[in-house]
């Protein structure tokens, strides 16, 4: 009987452990799209929204596992994220500290960390994910494209190749 119990009390305390988790620890997807001056600007899916806007507290991104640019908000400011609105990659906006970021290059795969103070419907993430690249165009433009989950081949396509 000892010995059955020994054996199952990390089964258990593992589970209670889970059980234990905050709901908050999810990590959501996130959005990445070309921006109303050009670039990539961030935000959350639609699929995500309708789990509730959580309120915006930072974001990184890196190229492999150098960062390239991060921007965190003061703790008495934020604002509700939302897919509507999209913060611009350098923090382009007059009213989000300005930070320095290093230019992005076509053909680079990016990746995308957004952290969020959860809301208080317990369904939104702690943090919203993505990658992304610029992919050269004919014409010698580069125009954001988001690399989802499970796309394999897409970002070969577009000429994006994984940072080393």
């Amino acid at each position: 009987m000892f010995t059955f119990l020994r054996n199952r009390i990390p089964f258990l305390l593992a589970c209670a452990w889970l059980a234990a988790a905050p709901a908050h620890a999810r990590v959501g997807e996130a959005e990445v799209r070309e921006g109303p001056r050009g670039g990539p600007c961030f935000t959350i899916t639609p699929r995500e929204e309708r789990l509730g806007t959580p309120d915006f507290q930072a974001i990184v991104v890196w190229e492999g596992a150098r960062p390239v640019w991060k921007m965190t908000m003061p703790r008495d400011r934020t604002f509700p994220l939302t897919f509507g609105m999209c913060v611009p990659y350098g923090g382009r906006v007059a009213s989000l500290p300005r930070t320095a970021s290093v230019p992005l290059a076509p053909g680079r795969v990016y990746s995308l960390r957004i952290e969020a103070r959860p809301g208080g419907n317990g369904r939104t993430a702690a943090a919203y994910e993505a990658r992304f690249c610029l992919a050269r165009q004919p014409d010698g433009r580069a125009v954001v494209h988001q690399i989802w989950n499970g796309e394999r081949e897409g970002p070969r396509l577009y000429g994006c190749l994984p940072s080393d």
